[in-house]
């Protein structure tokens, strides 16, 4: 579904992301992980559209999407939320997750559909309903993480890029996040995660990514990196350096 070949990005004198090759299956969950400044979201941004590789290609449904704009590549399936979850504000979580289906969405869709379709995905990801004409400004974070999914997932996505979904949410909290990323991907979708918390990425990837200083250095199942040399090195026995 998605591949990434020599995928690099300087900004100005700093090489925050260095020959990255990257693969992904549909329905496949895989995990990115690094300390601060590995360069994850700035790879997740130019997967999304939001920056363009300074070399490299990306591919995407046998596509060369390449330093496409981020609603064009929104439009063909690929939907990223964002670690500070704060959108407009001044509206309601209904209205935001609407914004999704209208605008990201690959095909024309009514208002009434999208309201609909705004309502259906609320509820999936466990928006508290009462709430769902409560401006943006005055949610909690659980609530703003659940609507910035919830827009997300409006636009109907084949690929779904989560920026530490988990961040600011309690072992409970990060637990009901966990099951609900394996019922997105249980609807066909499949997702590449950054999280911190190793607790999570175990729980729920198929594979894991290391990235470090922006170059990739593991790549293999779970139980495969964690007994990798190189990460044990690297992170000196530190886990919570992920």
């Amino acid at each position: 579904m998605l591949t990434l070949k020599g995928i690099s990005k300087q900004i100005g004198g700093l090489r925050a992301v260095n020959n990255v090759d990257l693969s992904m299956g549909e329905n496949e969950i895989v995990g990115l992980v690094g300390p601060n400044g590995a360069g994850k979201t700035t790879l997740l941004n130019m997967i999304s559209g939001i920056s363009i590789p300074t070399s490299g290609t990306i591919i995407f449904d046998n596509e060369n999407i390449t330093g496409l704009k981020a609603d064009r590549i929104c439009k063909k399936g690929i939907a990223k939320t964002f670690q500070i979850a704060e959108s407009f504000p001044g509206l309601t979580a209904y209205e935001c997750t609407m914004i999704g289906a209208l605008f990201g969405n690959h095909r024309a869709i009514s208002m009434a559909d999208a309201g609909k379709k705004a309502i259906e995905i609320l509820d999936f990801v466990g928006f508290p309903m009462e709430k769902r004409d409560t401006t943006i400004k005055n949610l909690n974070v659980v609530e703003l993480k659940r609507v910035q999914l919830a827009r997300a997932l409006a636009s109907e996505p084949k690929l779904l890029l989560l920026d530490e979904l988990t961040t600011g949410l309690n072992p409970k909290e990060s637990n009901e996040a966990v099951d609900l990323i394996k019922k997105i991907r249980d609807q066909g979708v499949a997702i590449l995660i950054i999280e911190h918390v190793m607790s999570v990425i175990m729980g729920v990837s198929d594979r894991i990514v290391v990235l470090d200083y922006g170059e990739k250095i593991a790549d293999g199942r779970p139980y495969e990196v964690v007994n990798n040399q190189k990460v044990i090195d690297t992170y000196l026995g530190d886990i919570d350096a992920f």
